[in-house]
């Protein structure tokens, strides 16, 4: 299974760490992942919002399985991030395309803008960051007020350090709750803002 965790310019280093170091460790453990960092251009280097310099793994891939959009710069208005790919159109191509293809969409905190703003979230449950609740429910979206939101091939997360939630949900949908539990306990993340989502 092909995951791609999106990168650009002025994205939230833990918006995409979380996420990344979860579903990595569970490779690790035998799931049977390959988990890359991707732009939709070919680009040496990202920086992140905090100045974390980013190397990716390549270019997206339209046969990726799962396509990951961490957040970062949409609150404060930065002149880099998720606005700036957002009015950019950047990655739209891309997320129809891979809207398309059958591809499950995935956000991390403000990532979802990026779902919000190609419409794919129109009349679909869905979260963000809480400073971003009012925008997505702008974009059509219906917004859950939840750490992780379920709806089919569209996956969202809250607020920063819910992109670790995010992770542990996507270990136990494609592989077993067993595997989630092993890596939050190794990650000593409280089971009680990962509390078993399928369940």
């Amino acid at each position: 299974m092909l995951i791609e965790i999106a990168v650009f310019d002025g994205v939230d280093e833990l918006d995409m760490m979380g996420p990344l170091e979860v579903l990595r460790n569970a490779t690790k453990m035998g799931a049977p992942f390959n988990v890359r960092l991707v732009t939709v251009d070919r680009q040496p280097m990202i920086r992140g919002a905090h100045g974390l310099q980013i190397v990716p793994d390549g270019t997206s891939d339209p046969k990726a399985d799962i396509l990951l959009f961490p957040g970062g710069g949409w609150i404060d208005r930065s002149d880099q991030g998720v606005r700036a790919e957002v009015s950019g159109g950047r990655w739209s191509a891309r997320i129809q395309q891979a809207a398309s293809s059958g591809t499950l969409l995935a956000s991390v905190c403000t990532g979802a803008m990026m779902l919000a703003a190609a419409g794919l979230l129109t009349n679909r449950r869905a979260t963000t960051h809480h400073g971003a609740w009012k925008d997505l429910e702008a974009a059509g979206a219906q917004l859950v007020r939840d750490r992780v939101v379920d709806d089919g091939d569209r996956v969202t997360a809250g607020g920063v350090t819910s992109g670790i939630d995010l992770g542990l949900y996507l270990v136990e949908r494609f592989v077993s709750r067993e595997m989630a539990e092993r890596i939050a306990d190794e990650l000593e993340y409280p089971t009680s803002t990962y509390a078993g989502r399928l369940s």
